[in-house]
């Protein structure tokens, strides 16, 4: 299996899995090879080229119903980026005005909002630009 930061390395995969991520955000179930080609323009080789880097590190996942195949976000691998980038931010990015730390499980809940709020705005910020007139 290829290292994760190898794989993420290439635009076109973030862009696939940024688009995974959105139309999971929608409550899509998958997104079939024909809508990521269309969505970012590519040809259908490319994608099935980088959607088989992206299955063989685990980071989506495919349901095949007759000849369509529908692939999902499966973020789980991205954990070894996060556990590699924490040493990084530093007990500061976790601290409180007064200079207390977060306790291990306020500092978690404050991750997953923090992400969910990202998320919500990116998912906000892409409905408006989908808007006719836009």
């Amino acid at each position: 299996m290829a290292d994760i930061f190898d794989v993420i390395a290439d635009g076109t995969r973030r862009e696939i899995l940024r688009l995974l991520l959105d139309r999971s955000a929608d409550g899509e179930r998958g997104t079939s090879v024909s809508q990521i080609v269309h969505e970012l323009g590519v040809s259908q080789p490319t994608v099935s080229k980088h959607l088989k880097v992206l299955r063989e590190s685990h980071l989506v996942s495919v349901r095949e119903e007759g000849q369509h195949r529908y692939y999902s976000l499966s973020a789980a691998p991205l954990d070894e980026v996060d556990d590699w980038l924490m040493p990084f931010l530093g007990d500061d990015d976790f601290s409180f005005a007064n200079g207390s730390i977060l306790p291990d499980s306020a500092a978690h809940a404050a991750e997953v909002v923090g992400r969910a709020a990202a998320s919500a705005k990116h998912a906000v910020t892409n409905a408006f630009k989908r808007l006719p007139g836009r």
